[in-house]
C-alpha cells in the first residue's frame, strides 16, 4: 500500500482526537448506550457470515446446495419451482350459475381471503331491526352473496310482495338482455316517395320509435339525448336538396298498441306512454321527478317540430295530424335511413336515443317512470309481442325466465313499478341483481352502475345522514308507494365482501319511518363482518 500522504496523517489524527474527546465529555449512560450498539453490531456481522456459510458455496449467483436440489426434480414447465408434488391453488369463480355448486374455495383464494357473512351473523345484525314498529306486513328480506350467487340470509324471502320501483330492476335486465347495451332507439321523419319528395299531398311523417327522452331542448357533446332541433336540420337540409319547401306534417304512434295512460291515471310521475314525445311530456324545464304533464305528448312533439321546420325556411301547412308511415300500423323498422317503409317511403331523416346502458341507468339512478315504461315496450318489440302495457310484462317475463330467474308466483303488470298489481319476492330481486353482477353476463351491467348512491345520487341523495355508516356504501333502488317501502341494491360489508340485498315491506302507515329502517337495514349490513 502506499505511504499516506502527511494531509491524510493529520485528518486521522484530528478525528481521533475528536472521537476521544467526545467520550470523555460522554456521560455514564451513553457510553453504556454507544458499547451495547457497537457489540450489537459486532454480533449481526457475524451471524450473517454464519449464515452464509452454512448455505453452502455459491457459483454464478446460486447456492450449490440449491442447483442440487433443483437438478434432482422433474421439470414441468413454466415458473413453478417446487416439482409437481404441490399443485398450483386453483381460484373460485367470482360468481357461480345460480343452481350450481361452486369451486371450492382453496386457501389461496379470493374468497378465503374476504370472509363470508353467516346466516346467524346476518340474523343477529338484521332481526332486531326487523322488529321495527313502522314496518308493516309482510317484511320480506334476501341478503345474497354476490361472489357464490348464494342467498346467506332470507326472511320470507319468497314471499310476493308489491315492489313499488324496485320492479324497474326487473325491467333494465330485461331490456339489456334482449337488446343489448348498444342498442339505440331511433326516431324517424319520412317521405312517401324514393326520392324524398312528399306525394300523397306533399306530407312528410314523424314517426316515433319509442324514445322518451328525445328533447326540444339544444344538445352539446357528443353523448347526449336525441334532439328533435337536430332532427329538424337534417329533415329540412334533405327536403331542400329535393326542391321541396312546402309539407304537411302527420305523426306516427303506432307503434304501441293498447291502452296509452297508465292503471293509476293522469298523474304527475308519468306522462301518457306513446312512442312520440319530447322531454318526457313535461310541462316544465325539469328532467326528473314529478312535473305537470301534457295530456297529449305525440300532438305536442309534433307541434314543436313542425314549428322547428318553419324557424328552418319549410313551411308546413295546417296543423300536425295523426298518420301511419308503413304497413301494418308499425313504422319502417328501426327507421334506418334509406329504408322504405311501405312502398316508395324513404327515411329523409333519422336522429337516435343515448345507448340503452345509458338509458337503463338514467332509469334506475331518477327512478324514471316514462324511460321504465318504454324500455319494456322495446323488450316487447324485440320478443314479437305487442308494445301495450299486458305485451311488455309477458315480454319481460319471458326474459327474466330466459335469465334462469326464481319467478314462481311472480307477475309484473307494468316497468315502471306504479300498477299495484306487481307482486314479486325479495329472493328474485335480489337474484336480478346477481345476475347483474355476473361475470357471464357483462351487458347487464348498467343495472349496478345505475344504482344511486347513498348520500350522494339519484332518489338516495337526500337520504343517509353524514355520519351514516351505510353513506357512500350502500347503493340500492328505491320503492315507494302510499303503505309500500323497499330498497334493493348492493352493500361492500365490513370485510369488503359484497353483498346483494332486497328489503321489502306493505302496508306501512308511517312512510318515512319505513324509509328509515330500510336504511338503517342497509348500514347494519354495511357496519359488520357477521360472522
Amino acid at each position: 500500500m502506499p505511504e499516506a500522504r502527511s494531509w491524510q496523517v493529520r485528518w486521522w489524527q484530528n478525528r481521533w482526537q475528536s472521537a476521544t474527546g467526545r467520550w470523555r465529555s460522554a456521560t455514564v449512560e451513553q457510553r453504556r448506550t454507544w458499547r451495547l450498539s457497537a457489540v450489537s453490531a459486532v454480533v449481526g456481522l457475524v451471524v450473517a457470515v454464519a449464515s452464509v456459510v452454512a448455505a453452502g458455496p455459491w457459483d454464478s449467483g446460486q447456492r450449490t446446495a440449491e442447483r442440487a436440489r433443483a437438478a434432482g426434480s422433474t421439470a414441468t414447465g413454466g415458473e413453478r419451482h417446487g416439482g409437481p408434488s404441490r399443485a398450483a391453488p386453483s381460484a373460485s369463480p367470482v360468481l357461480a350459475p345460480l343452481g350450481t355448486a361452486a369451486v371450492a374455495p382453496s386457501p389461496d383464494s379470493g374468497d378465503d381471503a374476504v370472509p363470508r357473512p353467516t346466516g346467524a351473523g346476518l340474523a343477529d345484525a338484521l332481526e332486531p331491526l326487523l322488529d321495527d314498529g313502522a314496518l308493516g306486513r309482510p317484511r320480506s328480506v334476501s341478503v345474497v352473496d354476490a361472489a357464490t350467487g348464494r342467498q346467506v340470509y332470507g326472511a320470507r324471502a319468497d314471499t310476493q310482495a308489491v315492489p313499488a320501483s324496485i320492479i324497474k330492476l326487473a325491467t333494465g335486465v330485461a331490456a339489456l338482455s334482449a337488446l343489448g347495451p348498444d342498442h339505440r332507439i331511433r326516431t324517424t321523419v319520412v317521405g312517401p316517395d324514393g326520392d324524398g319528395k312528399a306525394g300523397d299531398g306533399d306530407r312528410i311523417v314523424l314517426v316515433g320509435g319509442g324514445d322518451p327522452t328525445l328533447t326540444a331542448h339544444p344538445v352539446k357533446g357528443a353523448d347526449h339525448p336525441a334532439g328533435l332541433r337536430r332532427l329538424a336540420d337534417r329533415t329540412a337540409a334533405a327536403l331542400r336538396e329535393s326542391g321541396t319547401e312546402s309539407v304537411r306534417l302527420g305523426y306516427d304512434t303506432s307503434l304501441y298498441s293498447g291502452p296509452d295512460l297508465h292503471p293509476i291515471g293522469p298523474n304527475e310521475n308519468i306522462s301518457p306512454v306513446t312512442p312520440l314525445m319530447i322531454d318526457e311530456g313535461r310541462l316544465d324545464d325539469s328532467d326528473h321527478g314529478p312535473a305537470p304533464r301534457s295530456e297529449d305528448p305525440a300532438a305536442d312533439a309534433a307541434r314543436a317540430f313542425a314549428s322547428m321546420l318553419r324557424d328552418r325556411g319549410i313551411e308546413v301547412r295546417g296543423e300536425p295530424r295523426p298518420a301511419k308511415a308503413a304497413k301494418g300500423g308499425k313504422p319502417a323498422k328501426g327507421g334506418k335511413a334509406g329504408k322504405a317503409g311501405k312502398a316508395g317511403e324513404k327515411a329523409l331523416a333519422t336522429v337516435r336515443s343515448q345507448p340503452l346502458s345509458a338509458l337503463v341507468e338514467r332509469m334506475l339512478t331518477n327512478s324514471d317512470n316514462d324511460i321504465a315504461e318504454a324500455l319494456a315496450r322495446q323488450t316487447a318489440i324485440a320478443a314479437g309481442e305487442p308494445a301495450s302495457f299486458d305485451g311488455a310484462g309477458r315480454a319481460v317475463t319471458a326474459r327474466l325466465r330466459a335469465l334462469r330467474l326464481p319467478l314462481s308466483g311472480a307477475r309484473i303488470a307494468d316497468g315502471s313499478g306504479l300498477d299495484r298489481a306487481d307482486h314479486v319476492s325479495a329472493a328474485l330481486l335480489a337474484q336480478v341483481l346477481v345476475r347483474a353482477a355476473d361475470p357471464d353476463h357483462p351487458e347487464l351491467r348498467p343495472v349496478l352502475t345505475g344504482l344511486p348512491v347513498a348520500g350522494f345520487t339519484g332518489t338516495l341523495r337526500g337520504r343517509y345522514a353524514r355520519d351514516a355508516v351505510g353513506r357512500g356504501v350502500v347503493r340500492a333502488k328505491t320503492g315507494t308507494l302510499t303503505g309500500v317501502n323497499t330498497l334493493a341494491g348492493t352493500v361492500v360489508d365490513a370485510d369488503g365482501r359484497l353483498l346483494v340485498f332486497a328489503f321489502m315491506t306493505n302496508g306501512t302507515t308511517d312512510p318515512q319511518g319505513a324509509q328509515r329502517a330500510l336504511d338503517r337495514m342497509a348500514s347494519a349490513l354495511a357496519n359488520c363482518g357477521c360472522r
